[in-house]
Formats: structure tokens, C-alpha cells, sequence
């Protein structure tokens, strides 16, 4: 965005920090360096879902599983794909015999500089419960994709929230499963 050689740190807290690029002001993350998250359809074609509730929108929110690469000391240093690996497992009890980059976007480009990188997962299996490591209450769900739309609309009648990714995630794939392309524009 800029040429500034360095950020004004406005405010700094324990996970995140406020800057100041030229006037712009946006929050950064104090540790990890990838987003990733994890497009998960097992053999019976069902979407694997977490839900969780997150403090910031105070409600429970849909997701697909993700989480941060190198967010603690354990994990510094570890690759986008290996920490996909591990928030799969960890979120939902699912393993995976490989993993596939689809692409990687900003998640709110005026706010944050974020990105998250989106991976399908292959070759599932339940390997554990999941739900999430200490700090987290997840909630696992599977659904068909079939009738994924109908569920999701039900869960937003209960107040829930859908996270965005829940949505892209499941077309960028049927994208790379139908043209083995990942975020190249649609051709007409």
C-alpha cells in the first residue's frame, strides 16, 4: 500500500496491533503469519462445518475450519499447508491424506492486512473428536452439500452468523474440481 519503511504502531495489545501506514490506519496481527482455512467434503459429500462464538459479533458463527500458522512458539516457523493439517485435525477430528492451495485473499482489506490462504482437503478421516484446543468450544458439524443452503438458512434463523469463507470455500472448489484451475477468473 505504501513505501513507508516503517508502520506507527498506534496501539498494541496481546493478539493484535493497531498502525498507522501514512495516515491509514489498520490492525495487524501480533503473531502468526497465515490465515489458512480448510474446505473439508468427505466421501458421503459432506461439508465439514465448525461453530464457535466469537466475542467481537457476539453471536455463534458457521465456519469452515481455520485457523493461524506459527500463532504460538510450538508452531513458529511451521508452513501454511502444515498448519492446515493441524487446524483440521485439531478443529474437527479430521485427518487428510493431502492438501490442495486454492488461492489467497484479503479478509477485509480496509481494516486489516490479513489474508487467508483456502486449502481442499482430501482423503478425510475421522481420526478424534476435534473441537478445538483449550481456548476454544467448537462445535463439529457435517452436511450434505446437498443440502447445505436449507442449513445454513436455518442456522441464521437461530441468529447465527455464516462466516464469507463458508461460501467461497465451497466455490472455489467446485471451481478446481470442475476446470483444475483455482482463482482464475470463470471463462464466459
Amino acid at each position: 500500500m505504501s513505501n513507508s519503511p516503517e508502520l506507527n504502531v498506534i496501539a498494541r495489545g496481546r493478539f493484535v496491533r493497531l498502525v498507522n501506514d501514512n495516515g491509514w490506519e489498520y490492525a495487524e496481527r501480533e503473531r502468526g503469519h497465515d490465515v489458512v482455512a480448510i474446505v473439508a467434503v468427505t466421501d458421503q459429500d459432506e461439508l465439514i462445518l465448525t461453530e464457535q462464538y466469537r466475542p467481537a459479533v457476539k453471536r455463534r458463527v458457521i465456519d469452515i475450519p481455520a485457523g493461524l500458522a506459527g500463532d504460538t512458539e510450538d508452531f513458529d516457523g511451521e508452513s501454511s499447508a502444515t498448519a492446515a493439517a493441524r487446524e483440521l485435525e485439531e478443529e474437527t477430528g479430521y485427518i487428510a491424506t493431502s492438501f490442495r492451495e486454492l488461492c489467497t485473499v484479503p479478509t477485509s482489506p480496509g481494516l486489516t492486512s490479513e489474508t487467508v490462504t483456502i486449502y481442499i482437503a482430501e482423503g478425510l478421516t475421522k481420526h478424534g473428536p476435534g473441537g478445538g484446543d483449550e481456548s476454544e468450544s467448537i462445535v463439529v458439524h457435517t452436511v450434505t452439500l446437498h443440502e447445505l443452503g436449507d442449513w445454513l438458512r436455518a442456522r441464521e434463523r437461530e441468529s447465527m452468523l455464516i462466516d464469507p469463507k463458508v461460501f467461497a470455500g465451497v466455490w472455489l472448489r467446485d471451481q478446481a474440481l470442475d476446470t483444475s484451475r483455482s482463482c482464475d477468473p470463470v471463462e464466459e
